[in-house]
């Protein structure tokens, strides 16, 4: 939270599923100590609480209004409106956490994301919790293949499709190993393809895989900003149709990407842009 790494530019303070519940009033101590301290450096901070009631008891802390905004875990039809209850203005932004069968549910992900709609611009992402959807249907997913290759792809790919068109950034699921750099960057490469441009770090050795899988092929930035200028409904690049009219939230997002991550050349070195 003070900046120990520079390059991470956001981070959850969690008070839920890593918290024991016999540790619960330790870790509501800590932070109520880390907010005082006042800090004048390091990421965006968030924080995790475990229910409404732990919300309302946080933002009773002094030094509160340095948390950036909540994660809302668990985010279900019923229990939005109780966390929403407590932040009744747009001080803080939100993440909700999509981690439960009701989200898969096609009737109540239409009711869900109503309710998200009406406070659209407080969500910062929407986050896809894949450990407890894997809970949910009794699986734990492998260290040597990335989450695309079993049972979490299908159930991405279906929050994707629900609230993805709708405006709606999503963030990818957490990769559990931190000795296995090779999985990761492919994992997020499979995340790229999907449009999730976010991830959770979970130990600070995957940070700069992370974002250094962000930074942007210089051929794509190219053709980026052409589609984006284009004056023809379809003209060919590369071998490959661009179609304006189709590809301009992806040419966006790739031009927002290297704007903060920097661009790949040929060789291997990141490039920093502005």
């Amino acid at each position: 939270a003070g900046g120990r790494y520079p390059a991470l530019r956001s981070a959850v303070i969690c008070l839920e599923d890593s918290v024991a519940c016999s540790s619960v009033p330790q870790a509501l101590t800590n932070l109520a100590r880390l907010l005082e301290i006042r800090l004048k450096a390091g990421p965006a901070l968030f924080v995790r609480p475990r229910d409404p009631a732990m919300l309302a008891h946080v933002l009773r802390f002094d030094g509160v209004e340095q948390l950036k905004g909540f994660v809302i875990p668990k985010i279900t039809v019923s229990n939005f409106p109780d966390y929403l209850a407590h932040l009744p203005d747009d001080r803080y932004l939100l993440m909700p956490t999509l981690e439960t069968m009701e989200a898969l549910d096609p009737t109540q992900a239409v009711r869900l994301r109503d309710q998200l709609i009406a406070v659209k611009a407080r969500v910062l992402v929407l986050r896809i919790g894949g450990n407890d959807l894997l809970h949910a249907v009794g699986a734990r997913r492998s260290s040597e293949r990335t989450a695309y290759e079993g049972p979490l792809g299908p159930m991405i790919a279906a929050l994707i499709a629900a609230f993805a068109p709708y405006g709606f950034q999503l963030s990818a699921p957490v990769f559990e190993s931190f000795d296995r750099p090779d999985v990761l960057r492919e994992e997020v490469r499979r995340d790229l393809e999907y449009g999730l441009c976010t991830k959770t770090a979970i130990h600070p050795a995957q940070i700069e895989v992370i974002q250094s899988c962000y930074a942007v092929d210089p051929h794509e930035l190219a053709e980026a900003h052409t589609i984006l200028a284009a004056e023809h409904a379809v003209f060919a690049s590369r071998g490959v149709m661009c179609e304006p009219k189709t590809h301009s939230r992806w040419a966006f997002a790739i031009i927002r990407r290297a704007a903060v991550f920097g661009v790949f050349p040929k060789s291997g070195a990141l490039v920093a842009t502005a």
